[in-house]
């Protein structure tokens, strides 16, 4: 490994520091955009359940807010129960703006490392072209830097590609997931304002938008 850095030249340092942010980036979000983490399953119901036979409490809205992402959703429409649906709903949207904001906490830089992975390989082709030109001479080329140059070129341009792939490929894969939370959630809350103002029957546990 350390022959092929050598190889590679100086322009391999940054794609190997891009590397290891995407790879920290990558395990980071696997592990915190979890369903059961961001919408426990049961919830919704539990939420119903407590605010139909026990009313809210400053205590509940703040055990609830620390639950999951969801949970903050829910406990600022809660906060809001006795106002009228435009104020819950209004609420619930500024909570679900934050909570969204976060789900999409370094993205954007997984998506520059993806974006930035080829043009930083391209870079290293060019330092490895130069090097190739300046082995040239009026009594012919050094077979060395010759060579030299060629595997800069070809190092990096194979490994800003590597780096770029994996990278897109976690980034469209964690941007769809947050994009599914958010509806997920916003159906959560829709179901929790309709509830709370009596406009749906009351919340049946064992079934997602059931009625009894």
């Amino acid at each position: 490994m350390f022959s092929i850095v050598q190889a590679a030249g100086w322009p391999i340092w940054p794609l190997l520091l891009a590397s290891v942010i995407a790879l920290a980036l990558i395990i980071e979000r696997s592990l915190s955009l979890r369903a059961n983490k961001i919408i426990p399953p049961k919830l919704l119901s539990q939420v119903v359940d407590l605010y139909q036979r026990r009313g809210v409490t400053e205590e509940a809205l703040e055990q609830l807010a620390q639950n999951s992402p969801l949970g903050a959703v829910l406990a600022a429409g809660l906060r809001n129960h006795r106002s009228s649906r435009y104020v819950m709903r209004e609420a619930i949207e500024e909570a679900g703006r934050a909570v969204a904001h976060d789900l999409d906490r370094f993205l954007t830089t997984l998506g520059t490392i993806a974006t930035a992975g080829p043009l930083l390989g391209l870079f290293g082709t060019v330092v490895g072209m130069i090097e190739i030109f300046g082995s040239q001479s009026p009594s012919g080329a050094n077979p060395q830097q010759l060579a030299y140059g060629i595997s800069i070129a070809l190092y990096n341009t194979a490994f800003g590609i590597a780096i770029s792939i994996p990278s897109l490929i976690f980034y469209r894969h964690f941007r769809n997931q947050v994009d599914g939370f958010v509806v997920e959630m916003e159906q959560a809350a829709a179901r929790l304002v309709d509830i709370v103002h009596g406009e749906r029957m009351e919340y049946t546990a064992g079934s997602e938008g059931g009625r009894r």
